[in-house]
């Protein structure tokens, strides 16, 4: 598993996901700091990365283009920060990582984590799983 972490997101994330054994890099890393979402999105899934983002941009992209890659794990969290949801955003990664490696939305937020299928389809069926501390 690779994660593209986005530019909304605290370039602490690559170390905080290194220090648990998942590979990821900063958008800051590779690009343009301006660069828009859609080549982000491009970039993610011709090297078969999973993007890690606050942004909800990234949905929309998936449900209107009905995507299957890449992956987008999104955090829905007042903190942003690793201290504050790493713990909860890592434990969610391990449980879907073989629904992440096929093509999913994944959010995570204080209370719970939600799951949805690649590509998206108007009425999907969508997996509430307790978070894991």
């Amino acid at each position: 598993m690779k994660l593209l972490v986005d530019m909304n997101l605290s370039p602490r994330w690559v170390e905080v996901l290194a220090d648990a054994s998942i590979k990821a890099v900063h958008w800051s890393g590779l690009g343009v700091n301006n660069a828009p979402d859609s080549e982000i999105m491009a970039y993610a899934s011709a090297n078969d990365y999973i993007v890690l983002t606050n942004d909800l941009d990234f949905s929309a992209i998936l449900a209107t283009t009905h995507g299957e890659k890449p992956s987008v794990v999104q955090i829905r969290s007042e903190d942003l920060s690793p201290n504050a949801i790493g713990k909860q955003v890592i434990a969610a990664l391990r449980q879907m990582a073989s629904e992440l490696e096929e093509g999913a939305l994944l959010t995570v937020d204080p209370s719970r984590t939600r799951l949805r299928v690649l590509p998206l389809k108007l009425k999907d069926n969508m997996t509430d799983k307790p978070p894991h501390a």
